[in-house]
């Protein structure tokens, strides 16, 4: 494959593959290590913790991209890389909540940083359209197969090993990632034209806001988020307690959410050829609300046994990857390239806002209202940015193309060119 055969691209990808799964490996940890230190309260500590990731999420990155073109982006990204390591060395040895709470901000400050800048330093190496549009594929490819695969390692783990022991297998990761990233040629950032940071931070997200196909995004986030939330804050309660399950069989749970991720992530690139992202997208937001409503209907009749979890958090994971995989050649397609930066930065702080929304309702509401109350208010959400995404995105989009586009590459399938002031177009297939 000629992606691959570009030496920094494939270096950079490996780091990327290798720090993955080591957060995989932290994800299924984390929510054992709040079973045991919490046991039946373990959702509302794991969800106390993804909400302290949210803020960070939220706070950091467009701070980080205000500031990612003073930087040296190799040396910042291997610095990024060596502090989750550290931090996720010291999980293990807590002994009260607490001690999880300021070790995630630390974390998750980290990654906050690294991600928008990672994300943003591809295009950057991958300059040929074509390459791009299958390094964004390779890249979703490599987030399925972690969310498929690092379950299934986990699983067979515990079986040998006490959770604990998971984290070393992370930190591991995390240096080794960063060995790779300082292996790599990483350009630096282009100049954004923006000297004030206060406006360099807010930049992409004003981006967001002024064009009608992110802001339909940005809905789109609200319904990934609430799905999500139901398999990341209650798989461990619901298997463990609900199922009388077993650590591993939390992590074969996850496992299948991960398969239906992955299911689409193979043939997706596929139909982005000849279908656009609206389209894409709004069918995997029906899939979401859809798998939320069997949910609830399935925990409201005593019906959600081993069968009934495995398929719905499977079609959850389906829809989860109808929606994020076309985002980031929605993205491209939308900004200058020496905008990038902003743009992710914002799109990665914005998503994770909504996740900041529906963390707190899962599980604070979850282990005090039940499972059938909770996902209930998560499947009301997934419905409303549904309607919301159709509403804010129409069918045909047409917004003058950013000043500066002319370096930005042809625009992505389902965006395309058009009229003597190359307006994009992002209409439904």
């Amino acid at each position: 494959m000629r992606l691959f055969a570009l030496r920094d691209y494939r270096r950079l990808f490996g780091a990327q593959v290798i720090a993955l799964f080591g957060t995989g490996l932290t994800t299924v940890a984390l929510g054992l290590l709040a079973y045991d230190l919490a046991g039946p309260r373990a959702g509302a500590v794991l969800s106390t913790a993804l909400t302290l990731k949210m803020l960070m999420y939220v706070a950091v990155a467009p701070l980080a991209a205000a500031y990612v073109d003073r930087l040296p982006r190799r040396t910042f990204l291997f610095l990024l890389d060596l502090v989750r390591g550290a931090v996720v060395l010291a999980l293990p040895l807590v002994t009260e909540v607490w001690h999880v709470y300021v070790l995630i901000v630390l974390l998750q400050a980290a990654s906050a940083a690294f991600t928008p800048t990672f994300q943003a330093v591809i295009p950057d190496i991958v300059t040929d359209e074509a390459d791009y549009t299958r390094a964004l594929s390779a890249s979703q490819v490599a987030s399925t197969m972690e969310s498929l695969l690092s379950p299934v390692l986990a699983a067979v783990a515990l079986a040998f090993l006490s959770f604990d022991r998971l984290f070393l297998g992370t930190s591991a990761g995390f240096l080794l990632s960063a060995a790779l990233v300082l292996s790599t040629r990483v350009p630096d950032a282009r100049p954004s034209g923006r000297t004030g940071a206060r406006d360099r931070a807010a930049a992409g997200i004003r981006t967001f806001l002024r064009t009608p196909r992110l802001r339909g995004v940005l809905a789109l986030d609200l319904v990934v988020a609430a799905a999500g939330s139901i398999v990341v804050v209650h798989t461990v309660n619901h298997v463990r307690d609900g199922l009388g399950g077993t650590q591993s069989d939390v992590a074969r749970m996850l496992a299948a959410s991960g398969a239906g991720t992955l299911l689409v992530a193979l043939v997706l690139p596929r139909v982005l050829d000849r279908v656009a992202a609206r389209t894409v997208m709004a069918t995997g937001a029906g899939v979401l609300t859809g798998g939320t409503t069997a949910a609830v209907v399935l925990t409201a009749t005593g019906l959600l046994g081993w069968t009934g979890t495995a398929i719905v958090w499977s079609v959850i994971g389906v829809g989860m990857a109808l929606v994020i995989t076309p985002t980031g050649k929605v993205l491209r397609a939308s900004v200058a390239r020496n905008e990038i930066p902003e743009a992710f930065a914002a799109q990665f702080s914005l998503s994770h806002l909504a996740w900041l929304v529906t963390y707190p309702v899962a599980g604070w509401l979850g282990s005090t209202a039940g499972f059938t109350v909770t996902w209930s208010v998560l499947a009301g959400l997934a419905a409303a940015g549904t309607v919301g995404a159709l509403l804010l995105w129409p069918r045909r989009d047409g917004r003058g193309t950013p000043a500066g586009s002319a370096s930005a590459g042809p625009p992505a399938p389902g965006v395309r060119a058009s009229g003597t002031d190359r307006s994009t177009l992002v209409e439904a297939a």
